[in-house]
């Protein structure tokens, strides 16, 4: 693996600058370092055990399919300041073999309005989840629609048999942690990515 992405002939990563999750050491991080790879910003991870019944999350939650991934991409654009995320690209995403073990919902709120949503991502019964991406319209921050999904989707996990449900956010962004943090998610010790310099 650490062939793959650190030599560009074999097609994984281009020349130029790269990023690469390989957050908990090891020997894959090991030999990235060797070749010149770099810390890069710190994450906090958080994970949320799921052999406890998930709360209810007190707003209506629907499951997006290919008739409402307008809804999905928007409030992905609205929440994420550079988002291209198009319907198309939802579609994509959706036909790809990955997506059969992943879900995406959105939140709604009492006019009707979707307001937040999510991914999650399954690797299958008794191994844990992951929510990528969690997204809040920007017009709606404040209500605690953040904590709402992050909840939903921890129940999602658990209905699709997931161990535990886990999340991975920049440290420098205070509001996601706590956010998770309420929505019943551990803090776990930072952890940074590795970057490879044009």
């Amino acid at each position: 693996m650490a062939e793959d992405v650190t030599q560009p002939e074999r097609g994984v990563l281009p020349e130029d600058r790269a990023y690469v999750e390989a957050r908990w050491g090891g020997l894959f991080q090991e030999l990235l370092r060797e070749d010149g790879w770099e810390p890069d910003e710190p994450w906090i991870p958080l994970s949320r055990g799921l052999r406890e019944p998930v709360e209810d999350c007190g707003v209506r939650i629907e499951v997006i399919g290919p008739e409402q991934a307008h809804v999905r991409a928007a409030v992905q654009r609205a929440a994420f300041d550079r988002s291209t995320f198009t319907d198309e690209r939802w579609h994509t995403m959706a036909a790809g073999l990955p997506y059969a073990d992943a879900r995406c919902s959105a939140a709604y709120d009492e006019q009707g309005d979707a307001v937040a949503a999510t991914t999650v991502w399954s690797a299958g019964p008794g191994k844990p989840g992951l929510l990528e991406p969690l997204g809040v319209h920007r017009e709606h921050r404040g209500h605690g629609y953040g904590t709402a999904i992050a909840v939903a989707a921890a129940a999602a996990l658990q209905e699709m048999g997931s161990s535990s449900a886990i999340v991975c956010t920049q440290s420098s962004n205070a509001g996601a942690v706590a956010t998770y943090r309420s929505a019943g998610f551990q803090q776990l010790p930072e952890v940074r990515d590795l970057r490879r310099s044009a």
